[in-house]
């Protein structure tokens, strides 16, 4: 630990490094360690506080995951999440068995007793559940501090140990006053002091870049995307013209997108060769309907077209990316937590390539990113782009991706686009976007029936892409929308809007 702050338990939840990351956004360092580090290497490390992050497993089942239970007599202040509330209960004595009712989503929390975890903060909020178990007995010297319709032990303490835990998630960006609480845990409760700013990744990051690739080169996959441009911007000021970037165009872009790419990368000063690989990749891609083999395919395809395109530029020892840390949660590359989709720089390469990986971004968010870009001086003309996924539109287009349906997607999705800028609303949502669903249906036009494709509209609000809400768009814009696909976009008669929020689904469809 390089310096003092608070310890991040993993036991494989989906939010791990998201904990992680708003206690540094309260200004103060934190570092994750696997669930079952010792107390010795906990106490060497001195933390101000231990927080225990959530988790898929249970903790009656056999094999759970469970901490050090020396842990508890070190004399930290310690705040359970989730299943960390779970595991603190298990193991000083109290019980946790499954909910009649499981809790997903939105639930109102009620405080019943003062607490300084509560310390300016209202007596009921909205908080963000999710879980199948619950509390059912405390454990002895613990009293109950709030609770839902759902959880009578939402929030609970051992006030005189500095024991907390909580059923809900205060890291996700819909639980209302989160971050307060949090910031109360750690400044009220754990006493840390302030010493962590994003300036300081930076400059420990160009100082990791140094070392890593030492006088070996770089080649830059770029997709004109925020964290791509980013991540090349801060390599490049680590080690200058050691760093080529290539752009690959594989075909499943936007409209217009690879010109716009060009202009923008080169404006940045980034020495940038731009390939058309498309036939390569539609070629792999024809027929192909499962969502993880497209994902895999174009995984592999990108790796193989850097490593031919990297022996033309002379050679290269390093591959960077701008993976980030939902790329990597939903991979499950994090220990303990579930494979969700794999996407395409994480579990999409193969197991063998001869470049090394370079990710300076692989524990980070995208408006952290953002923030890091603003800081290095890129424009906002990219820093504001919302996220374009790797895979490109192979996965929004639903089942096999075909010329015809790239065109028609293409078009859609601009038209959404175009109208969300006019309404001045493009940088007020997370991300919008087409997904073209596999589906005709019918409808009449001109008097006449057709049987067409259906056109599906997503946009959400979201801080960091581990959660997100399906966006309130007004109904004059969606009509705008949807009336101007259906009349410009030959071959589609139907377009509807999706109005699901992350978790249960994903914001991608596939």
């Amino acid at each position: 630990m390089r310096k003092r702050g608070i310890l991040v338990f993993n036991f494989g939840s989906q939010y791990v490094q998201l904990i992680a990351r708003r206690i540094r956004e309260l200004g103060v360092y934190s570092e994750i360690v696997p669930y079952g580090v010792s107390a010795e290497e906990v106490k060497r490390l001195n933390p101000y506080g231990i927080i225990f992050s959530g988790g898929p497993a249970s903790v009656y089942e056999k094999n759970a995951p469970l901490p050090d239970e020396r842990i508890y007599k070190l004399g930290l202040p310690i705040l359970g999440i989730c299943y960390g509330l779970q595991v603190m209960t298990h193991q000083l004595g109290g019980k946790v068995a499954p909910a009649e009712k499981h809790e997903y989503g939105r639930a109102r929390l009620r405080v019943l007793k003062d607490d300084p975890l509560f310390k300016g903060l209202p007596k009921s909020w909205d908080v963000w559940m999710s879980h199948a178990d619950r509390v059912v007995e405390l454990p002895p010297g613990f009293e109950r501090l709030a609770e839902t319709d759902n959880s009578p032990y939402a929030v609970i303490a051992s006030q005189e140990r500095k024991l907390y835990g909580l059923q809900f998630h205060p890291e996700v960006s819909h639980t209302a006053y989160g971050k307060e609480l949090l910031g109360n845990f750690v400044y009220r409760i754990c006493k840390a002091e302030r010493n962590w700013e994003m300036g300081d990744f930076i400059e420990e990051k160009i100082k990791e870049i140094k070392k890593t690739v030492g006088e070996g080169r770089v080649i830059a996959a770029l997709s004109g995307g925020v964290d791509s441009t980013v991540a090349a911007v801060l390599t490049h000021r680590a080690i200058g013209d050691r760093l080529k970037c290539i752009f690959i165009d594989h075909g499943l872009l936007r409209k217009n997108e690879r010109k716009e790419v060009e202009r923008s990368l080169r404006a940045l000063g980034l020495p940038l060769k731009v390939v058309d690989a498309s036939e390569e990749f539609l070629s792999r891609l024809k027929g192909v309907e499962d969502p993880e083999e497209k994902r895999k395919i174009i995984g592999r395809t990108f790796v193989e077209v850097f490593e031919r395109e990297a022996k033309k530029l002379g050679g290269a020892e390093f591959l960077l990316q701008g993976t980030l840390y939902p790329d990597v949660v939903e991979s499950a590359g994090v220990a303990g937590s579930a494979k969700i989709k794999t996407h395409h720089n994480v579990g999409g390469l193969p197991e063998r390539m001869n470049l090394k990986l370079l990710e300076p971004f692989r524990e980070l968010f995208k408006d952290e990113v953002r923030e890091i870009g603003r800081l290095l001086g890129v424009p906002d003309e990219i820093l504001k782009r919302h996220p374009f996924p790797g895979p490109g539109l192979a996965i929004r287009i639903i089942g096999p991706v075909t010329e015809e349906d790239l065109k028609v997607l293409r078009e859609a999705d601009a038209i959404f686009i175009e109208e969300l800028k006019k309404a001045g609303l493009y940088d007020k949502v997370w991300q919008a976007f087409a997904v073209l669903l596999p589906v005709r249906s019918v409808g009449v036009m001109g008097d006449a029936r057709t049987y067409e494709k259906v056109v599906a509209l997503r946009a959400v609000e979201s801080v960091d892409g581990m959660t997100a809400d399906w966006a309130r768009l007004p109904y004059e814009l969606l009509d705008r929308v949807a009336r101007r696909i259906i009349n410009e976009v030959k071959g589609v008669n139907r377009v509807v809007y999706d109005v699901s929020s992350k978790p249960p689904s994903t914001i991608e469809w596939e």
